[in-house]
């Protein structure tokens, strides 16, 4: 797959995020575009003008490491978009069809059952497991409970990108929903460029670029995020607004697929709101183990 249109976008959005000032150079006078010129980066990267130029026209195939470097730091990419460069370059140059790992689909994958056994240990936070594309492919009681509204609408598909630019329900979810929508717009773009050649991939892009402004616009952003940890804020239904810290583990025997839990502060209202969600979320399970009750 050809991807120097995307390759073309990313750099060109890089540079123009970079001042003359934050690289260190004058800034000089009748500047036509924001940021630094080709030249100018050429020079920091220590490569030709020539050269550089056919790197920004979407020509990474060949590109050595040091040139990749040599650029990053000139671009002064973060880890999340110096590996986003890689990926591309890799993908340019077909390395990456012998290097890149099988990646899930939520068609033709499902959990082992020492998996979910796993997740339904996990009692005190919501946890599940979803794939680049943002599907949500297992979870324990205690997320579906969170979450509800996610499995409410059956138009969301299981799918958090859906769901947070397709159903009206997910801005009462999210009170910080333009973090949210950067957040699971840069996680996509992530994907994609770790994961060109998948066609579900390109297929809920186009879907939600046709079908969200929102999203659109975002996706032509070009940002990317490693999305490990941190801390986020939700309002739920029935238990109101919680506080949640979140951990992010990338699955080792299932390459592609991530393993998230939520947890509260102990102590905290959120931790008491999560107690309550929890022993509302087991009430169906206790009936459903004991329909004669």
């Amino acid at each position: 797959m050809d991807n120097r249109e995307e390759v073309r976008e990313f750099l060109t959005s890089r540079r123009a995020k970079i001042s003359p000032e934050q690289a260190g150079l004058p800034a000089g006078s009748r500047r036509r575009v924001p940021g630094l010129r080709r030249s100018e980066v050429a020079a920091l990267a220590d490569v030709s003008v020539e050269y550089y130029a056919k790197l920004e026209r979407g020509n990474l195939a060949g590109a050595s490491p040091a040139v990749l470097e040599a650029v990053a730091r000139a671009l002064k990419l973060d880890d999340a978009e110096r590996a986003h460069l890689l990926n591309l370059a890799q993908a340019a140059d077909g390395s990456d069809a012998l290097t890149r790992p099988r990646r899930r689909t939520s068609r033709s994958w499902t959990p082992h059952r020492s998996l979910q056994w796993t997740l339904d240990a996990i009692t005190a936070g919501p946890a599940f497991v979803r794939n680049g594309r943002m599907d949500v492919l297992a979870a324990n009681p205690l997320f579906e409970a969170f979450y509800s509204d996610l499995y409410a609408n059956g138009g969301n598909q299981r799918n958090l990108a859906r769901f947070t630019f397709l159903d009206p329900a997910a801005r009462r979810f999210y009170p910080d929903w333009d973090v949210f929508a950067d957040i699971t717009v840069a996680i996509v773009r992530t994907e994609a460029g770790r994961n060109p050649h998948d066609k579900d991939l390109h297929d809920l892009v186009g879907e939600l670029s046709t079908r969200s402004d929102e999203f659109r616009t975002r996706w032509g952003a070009h940002n990317v995020r490693l999305h490990s940890t941190g801390t986020k804020h939700f309002h739920h239904h029935t238990i109101g607004d919680l506080t949640l810290a979140f951990e992010g583990l990338d699955m080792t025997a299932e390459p592609g697929l991530t393993l998230t839990i939520y947890t509260a502060e102990p102590g905290s209202a959120s931790e008491g709101g999560l107690r309550l969600l929890a022993s509302w979320a087991a009430t169906p399970q206790t009936h459903t183990a004991h329909p004669g009750e």
